[in-house]
């Protein structure tokens, strides 16, 4: 019986009972022919549906907001927004999913041809805890308005958002059934895939855990989606506004208490401004508070559980074995809750922890570049590709960076990376393939058919 521990105080707040195979098959079977229904229905009646689900977010933001900031410890603002942020996303598609997936003409020999984008099916989301709605909704939403059905394993310690997530359909009025919630150990991912009436899988979550997905998927022929773990770098050159750059820095390596796929990670600053961002982005780094996650100024909370905190804690400690220098934070506060301090570390080199692998948490891996040049190749030379940013007063000079030179699946000049509904997002490398959002995520899980008429 899996439980629920508070990642604020330790202590058991809720336990469940995973679903025996049999739910699992009821589940399987009621969503398929839940779908069976719902392919046929007009992009209006979709439409309809989907904007409720957005006024039924916003009207229980604050509800939802304090449930994520509860299971995960989230900080409760960053909560309420990630709500809003669904809704957005129910909106974006409710807006232009029949543009999308309208019927392409295209000229042949034929007396008419063209492309029409039909429904796959049941759709497979395998979704993790540290952004527990939107993740979800940046799924379902384009996946339910191109006709499809959906059917969620969420993360294990986040059991209630997955409920709540499915009760927003239900309020809004989508038929019952259609997008489903199994409570099921990772371990069963691999038969649900396997099951006939599931026709592809997306997941989100790490390395290991796609990998595992993909192999599945491919034995049996069936489509994937994997946006996986990123280590973003951060270019920061010689024209930056330093001060400017050192806030989004550190914003952007806080956003959910540093527990986020697309947070700044790296920060490769040139020689000639190395030493004032370090000094500047330590000070915006020491300068978030730390604390209750449902406290208005709490920037930093607890980490979603105490396992990760002291995972993090061990990659910190061996890269400060190896070489590197800790200039702040560092160590694992004595009071309870899976917290950790913002922690900044320079002289960063190959081999470390801090340079090879993804931190997932408020640690922040400084590294000396000798020049333009060499922070390009620092910033390329790992096996992550979700995003990246640069920081320079010159627009063209970060276009062509970002453009022609930096190998993520998002760039950003002048800003900190994120998800926005209107751009496709995911990775290529070790993040994993495929899009999300935008035209291209909803043109992800649809037969992309041609129509030949003579």
């Amino acid at each position: 019986m899996p439980e629920l521990i508070s990642p604020l105080t330790g202590k058991q707040i809720f336990e469940y009972d995973y679903f025996s195979s049999e739910q699992i098959q009821h589940a399987i079977e009621g969503t398929h022919a839940a779908w069976l229904g719902w392919r046929h229905t007009s992009f209006v009646r979709r439409a309809t549906l989907m904007l409720e689900a957005a006024n039924v977010l916003r009207r229980k933001k604050e509800e939802y907001g304090r449930l994520i900031t509860v299971e995960m410890g989230k900080p409760l603002g960053e909560a309420i927004a990630e709500v809003e942020k669904c809704a957005w996303v129910c909106e974006y598609y409710a807006e232009h999913a029949e543009r999308f997936l309208r019927d392409e003409p295209v000229e042949t020999d034929a007396t008419s041809s063209f492309v029409s984008y039909r429904p796959l099916g049941v759709v497979l989301a395998v979704m993790p805890w540290n952004f527990p709605f939107w993740q979800v909704f940046r799924f379902a939403a384009p996946a339910l308005m191109a006709g499809n059905a959906g059917l969620l394993k969420h993360a294990s310690n986040v059991p209630r958002c997955a409920k709540a997530i499915g009760e927003v359909f239900e309020e809004a009025g989508f038929p019952e059934g259609l997008f489903t919630n199994v409570y099921t150990p990772g371990g069963e991912v691999a038969r649900i895939i396997a099951h006939p009436f599931v026709k592809a899988v997306t997941l989100t979550g790490s390395g290991p855990a796609g990998s595992a997905v993909a192999a599945t998927a491919g034995r049996f022929i069936k489509k994937s989606v994997l946006e996986l773990g990123g280590s973003d770098a951060y270019l920061i050159l010689e024209d930056a506004d330093i001060a400017e750059a050192a806030k989004i820095c550190a914003t952007s390596r806080l956003i959910n208490s540093g527990q986020s796929c697309i947070g700044a990670k790296r920060f490769i600053p040139v020689p000639a401004v190395y030493d004032q961002f370090v000094e500047a982005f330590t000070s915006e780094m020491a300068a978030a508070k730390v604390g209750n996650p449902m406290e208005a100024d709490t920037k930093v909370g607890p980490l979603a559980r105490h396992d990760l905190r002291d995972e993090l804690h061990q990659q910190v400690l061996k890269s400060l074995q190896k070489g590197a220098k800790g200039i702040l934070g560092g160590t694992v506060p004595d009071n309870p809750g899976a917290f950790y301090p913002p922690t900044v570390l320079t002289e960063v080199e190959p081999g470390m922890p801090a340079w090879e692998e993804e931190l997932f948490g408020p640690v922040a891996s400084v590294i000396r570049a000798r020049d333009e040049a060499d922070a390009i190749r620092i910033a390329n030379a790992t096996s992550f590709g979700l995003g990246a940013a640069v920081f320079t007063t010159d627009p063209e000079r970060g276009m062509r960076i970002a453009r022609e030179e930096l190998d993520a699946g998002a760039c950003f000049v002048n800003g900190f990376v994120k998800s926005d509904p209107r751009l496709p997002f995911g990775g290529i490398k070790e993040s994993g393939y495929g899009r999300e959002l935008s035209l291209h995520g909803i043109r992800e899980f649809v037969n992309v058919k041609t129509v030949w008429v003579g």
